[in-house]
């Protein structure tokens, strides 16, 4: 019997360990997220990964070791770039970050002049992979991005 597997289902990789579905791809192969990296694995090689127990221990104790760590928001700093290598540079990381499956990322462009500011938002606002943008509402230097 062939089990399908659905992006965000937890999954145990054989030889590897357990991660998550990141992405179907087609004739049975996926591609998971696991130890922080995404891997092409074949679906032969999955099966559904035992669920978690959370600790029952007071709040803020350590979770079940078995659990994923929460996943981690890339960022890119754009300080002492000009606004065409930022532009290169943005590009290139987005691109990364979608690829490797990330739902969001930060853009650190700082607060003193305003020109990267702009030009990151320029080209975020023409980009159809960005569902929306935002400051960061502590700190006006960093632009958050939601893919």
């Amino acid at each position: 019997m062939t089990v399908s597997f659905l992006p965000g289902d937890r999954v145990h990789v054989l030889t590897l360990g357990t991660g998550v579905v990141r992405q179907v791809r087609s004739r049975g192969w996926y591609v998971v997220e696991l130890k922080g990296r995404s891997v092409i694995v074949s679906g032969a090689t999955l099966e559904p990964a035992p669920v978690a127990r959370r600790n029952k221990g007071p709040v803020g104790a350590p979770q079940d070791a078995h659990e994923p760590p929460a996943p981690v928001t890339p960022w890119l700093d754009l300080h002492g770039k000009t606004a065409a290598e930022a532009l290169e540079a943005l590009d290139g990381f987005l691109s990364d970050a979608l690829l490797a499956g990330a739902t969001g990322a930060r853009v650190i462009h700082g607060r003193s002049g305003g020109t990267l500011k702009a030009t990151v938002h320029a080209r975020l606002v023409r980009l159809p992979a960005v569902s929306r943008f935002r400051l960061d509402p502590r700190n006006p230097g960093v632009t958050i991005v939601e893919f």
